[in-house]
């Protein structure tokens, strides 16, 4: 089970962690997730197309940062002060960090993003309302509850994406550094080795009845 990095894991089995503290960790251990995934890449591998929908790691960064950018921002009238990619031109816009603009600067894009969410997070209750313009009325008013649920979610989904991505890459799997949440004592090609085997036995039982 994944360590969600709970800064006082009796207080949270006791009930009495604030909200707002216990929504904000498990964001900040998603992105801190997907923000290393990145790390030690070049521009190319990086950038790189790693599935058939183009997806790379950096896109992957790029594009929940800006989620974080909207939703913490626009949402509740507090733009974040940079250009943000114009999606409505351009649906793949935040996954594609134009080739002019190094990893290095990409990067510190990202972490200003998140640090413009910090400062809503840290400023608004979680009752304080919004609305999302991109959403359908009634369900576009919102509350940063709400907003943080549904970034909890995004930043999440896609830090599992990214897992994949970088372990297909270059072998780094897990959480974080220094705790992966996979276990130390296995060796990786017995065990691969044994899925193979089990899928094999399984479709030869079952695919034929």
């Amino acid at each position: 089970m994944a360590d969600p990095q709970s800064p006082d894991v009796d207080a949270e089995v006791r009930g009495t962690v604030p909200e707002k503290d216990l929504l904000r960790d498990y964001l900040y251990t998603a992105r801190d997730a997907l923000r290393w995934k990145v790390e030690g890449l070049g521009e190319l591998d990086a950038r790189r197309s790693l599935t058939p929908t183009g997806l790379s790691l950096l896109g992957l960064v790029h594009h929940t940062a800006v989620c974080a950018c909207e939703y913490f921002g626009v949402v509740f009238d507090r733009p974040f002060p940079e250009p943000t990619p114009d999606v409505d031109a351009d649906p793949h816009a935040d996954f594609v960090v134009p080739a002019e603009t190094s990893l290095e600067a990409a990067l510190g894009y990202v972490d200003r993003a998140w640090a413009h969410a910090d400062a809503t997070i840290d400023t608004l209750d979680l009752d304080a309302t919004g609305v999302v313009p991109w959403w359908t009325a009634p369900r576009n008013a919102v509350t940063l509850r709400r907003v943080l649920v549904h970034m909890i979610t995004e930043a999440h989904r896609h830090a599992g994406h990214a897992d994949v991505l970088r372990e297909r890459r270059a072998g780094l799997a897990g959480l974080r550094p220094d705790a992966t949440n996979l276990p130390d004592d296995v060796t990786w090609q017995d065990h691969v080795a044994r899925v193979d085997a089990v899928a094999h036995d399984a479709a030869a039982r079952h695919d034929a009845t």
